[in-house]
């Protein structure tokens, strides 16, 4: 097996019971964000030989919950994420993305790109923070904790 599909994420579920279903819209961006994730990650847990891993994402109690398996399904660590850290930069986030989706319809190309230029940096530090958060459980590129924080923002979008 190569190196890079020890150290991948193979497959990501959504728990039904506590994430729950939603818009066709959000559903979309759930989607997308899980396929990109897929299509390009670096995921590992520290000590262990390696995957490919198998991720279950659930909610409790307004925690992320990470379920990762090996590829036969055995589970190998539970983390439960706290996402009380990620509150100030999930507003200004969505905030700033609903302004992105305004500007694109009535806004000049020069204040599109610097609307879009705040949005990429708020997103680097939500993928910054998601990886000191989880440092010491699971070890993950910068480009992936970017696309995994893409999927934490679909999983709270309210649209």
């Amino acid at each position: 097996m190569s190196g890079s599909k020890r150290h991948a994420l193979a497959s990501i579920e959504l728990d039904e019971i506590s994430i729950g279903r939603t818009t066709p819209e959000k559903e979309h961006e759930r989607a997308v964000a899980i396929y990109d994730l897929i299509e390009a990650n670096h995921f590992a847990l520290p000590g262990h030989e390696g995957g490919p891993y198998s991720l279950i994402l659930s909610m409790i109690d307004n925690k992320l919950s990470f379920d990762i398996r090996n590829e036969a399904g055995d589970r190998l660590m539970t983390h439960v994420l706290s996402l009380t850290p990620f509150r100030r930069v999930m507003r200004d986030y969505f905030m700033i993305c609903e302004s992105y989706y305004e500007a694109i319809r009535t806004a000049s190309p020069t204040q599109i790109e610097a609307i879009d230029m705040g949005r990429r940096g708020l997103h680097n530090d939500a993928a910054e923070l998601l990886t000191e958060r989880l440092q010491g459980k699971v070890e993950l590129d910068f480009n992936t904790s970017r696309r995994l924080f893409t999927l934490i923002a679909a999983l709270h979008w309210k649209g």
